[in-house]
Formats: C-alpha cells, sequence, structure tokens
C-alpha cells in the first residue's frame, strides 16, 4: 500500500515531493562545493601571531603617549613620544597619511626626531588585482643623506609575493620573498642580492602549518639560525605562544614561554618568561574608548635583590 501512495497524491502533494528532492540535491551539492584558498601572509608575517603575544602589551623601560586623530577631509596623524627610563632620551615621529580611495593610492608624510623626512606613495589594486606598488624615499638634511626604494607586492589565493629595490650608490639590493599556502601548510623564501658585492647576503626558508585556533611556524636563517615559534587559542579568553631559537656553532639555546589572559572586554593582562629568568608582565586597560593605558614590569629571576628590573608605561589616545 505503501508503494503505491505517491499515485494516489494531489498534484500539490507531487509538487511538494519534487521540490524538496531539489533542495536536497542543492543542499548535497553545495556541501561538497569547492572553497577558496585563503591568501597566505607575507614572509614577514610568518609566525606573527605567537610574536605579537611576546611583544604587545609590553613597553619596558620606556614612558610612552601614542596619538591617533583624524581630519574630517580623511587626512590621518598619527604622533609618538617615548622617554627612556634608562638613557633619558626622548625620542618622537609624526606621520600624516591620505587614502585616494577612489584611485587606491595613499600618500604618506614622516618624520622623526632625528631629523629624518619620509615620503611613501602606494599604488594598490589599480595596475592588476592583488598589485601593490610603493615608492618610498627618505632624507635626512643634517647629513644630506638620501635614500629611495621601490617595492612590490602581489598576492592571490595560495600565493604571496615580494620584490623590494633599495637604491644606493654603489649599488641596488633587491630584496626578494614568496609564500605558498595549501590547505593550511605554509612555506616560504626570502633572500637578499648585493649587486655591488654580486653575492647573496640572506638567505632564509620557513615552514608552517596555520589553522583556526593553532599556528606552527619553524625557519632556518643563512643555514645557521634555526628558529620555531607555537601559537594557540586555548580558548575566547586565553592566547599562548612558545618560542625557541638556536645558532649553529654554540650551545646556547634560547627558549620562551608567553600568555594574554582577557580579564574583560576592556582589559588584559599578558605574561612571559624565558630561559634567562627574564619574567615580564603586562596588564592593559582600556579606560573609554579611544584611551588604553599599558603598564609593564620585567624582573630579572636570578637576580631579585640586585636591582636593575625596569618599568614600562604607555598610554594611547584615538579620536
Amino acid at each position: 500500500m505503501s508503494e503505491n501512495l505517491p499515485f494516489f497524491m494531489s498534484e500539490g502533494g507531487k509538487t511538494e515531493m519534487i521540490a524538496e528532492k531539489k533542495k536536497k540535491k542543492k543542499k548535497k551539492g553545495h556541501k561538497h562545493a569547492a572553497t577558496p584558498m585563503a591568501i597566505p601572509p607575507a614572509y614577514g608575517d610568518l609566525g606573527k601571531s605567537a610574536r605579537d603575544i611576546f611583544n604587545k602589551g609590553f613597553g619596558f623601560g620606556l614612558v610612552k603617549l601614542d596619538v591617533k586623530t583624524k581630519s574630517a577631509s580623511g587626512v590621518e596623524f598619527a604622533t609618538s613620544g617615548s622617554s627612556n627610563t634608562d638613557t633619558a632620551k626622548v625620542t618622537g615621529s609624526l606621520e600624516t597619511k591620505y587614502k585616494w580611495a577612489e584611485y587606491g593610492v595613499t600618500f604618506t608624510e614622516k618624520w622623526n626626531t632625528d631629523n629624518t623626512l619620509g615620503t611613501e606613495m602606494a599604488i594598490e589594486d589599480q595596475i592588476a588585482k592583488g598589485l601593490k606598488l610603493t615608492f618610498d624615499t627618505t632624507f635626512s638634511p643634517n647629513t644630506g643623506k638620501k635614500s629611495g626604494k621601490i617595492k612590490s607586492a602581489y598576492k592571490r589565493e595560495c600565493l604571496n609575493l615580494g620584490c623590494d629595490v633599495d637604491f644606493d650608490f654603489a649599488g641596488p639590493a633587491i630584496h626578494g620573498s614568496a609564500v605558498l599556502g595549501y590547505e593550511g601548510w605554509l612555506a616560504g623564501y626570502q633572500m637578499t642580492f648585493d649587486s655591488a658585492k654580486s653575492k647573496l647576503t640572506r638567505n632564509n626558508f620557513a615552514v608552517g602549518y596555520k589553522s583556526g585556533d593553532f599556528q606552527l611556524h619553524t625557519n632556518v636563517n643563512d643555514g645557521s639560525e634555526f628558529g620555531g615559534s607555537i601559537y594557540q587559542k586555548v580558548s575566547d579568553n586565553l592566547e599562548t605562544a612558545i618560542n625557541l631559537n638556536w645558532v649553529a656553532g654554540t650551545n646556547s639555546t634560547r627558549f620562551g614561554i608567553a600568555a594574554k589572559y582577557l580579564l574583560d572586554p576592556t582589559a588584559s593582562i599578558s605574561a612571559k618568561v624565558n630561559n634567562s629568568s627574564l619574567v615580564g608582565v603586562g596588564y592593559t586597560q582600556t579606560l573609554r574608548p579611544g584611551v588604553k593605558l599599558t603598564m609593564s614590569a620585567l624582573i630579572d629571576g636570578k637576580n631579585i635583590n640586585a636591582g636593575g628590573h625596569k618599568l614600562g608605561l604607555g598610554l594611547e589616545l584615538e579620536a
């Protein structure tokens, strides 16, 4: 009887059955549809998540102020000043940036207390999608020293390429890098060719793996320096990182562990320790939207009573 039911169905029932079958087929096809590969990071950003856990939220031996503002016309201003508590040296910098979004052009002007002036113009996604060209020049009025650099970067699914040319009177230096990515696996190469000496002055390799909450990075620099890092997001509130470095021909190995814990949406605490018994702690608090306070301390675990510990204070303002 059940086998003959479809023959006694009304036209509306048949229509519903056909629609349901089409819907299931569509879902099934969607499930197996190929998803585009993500763009891999640039070579310099490999292992960045682990480095950020070790570096961000700390400012040992410095009292620092950062101010970011934006005018009504779209010009961005970034001012930074810091004082070294050990040397009492004060440094500062000013940066202005204007984006001409219609043509994909960004103009940047820079100045610092070493009296170095910098101008940068970047063009992105205009000549070809994924291609960025940057023209960078610096000038020091005190010494008369000038420098120029042309940077190019091209990125698309599974590929990230970079080529920079430093112009020098003795001869330009060419910096190149490439990163390939496939199903979370990453492989990169970085080199520098000095045309004045006609030889490679940098020859680096890197291999890694990246997933949603886990990242692994290993690298070999110039065949003599070996490094590795692991990053893991344990939970929504806790991030951890491990860093390891070893130089061939030496018995010394640098090893460190770091963690960042989000106390609440406005506050976080960071801590790190290395095999030299240097312990760093940092506390970051968002006092109000656009106002962030950072306090940090570095303690020498081997010489707690001898002193030499460092404190840091930072304030970030953004409007």
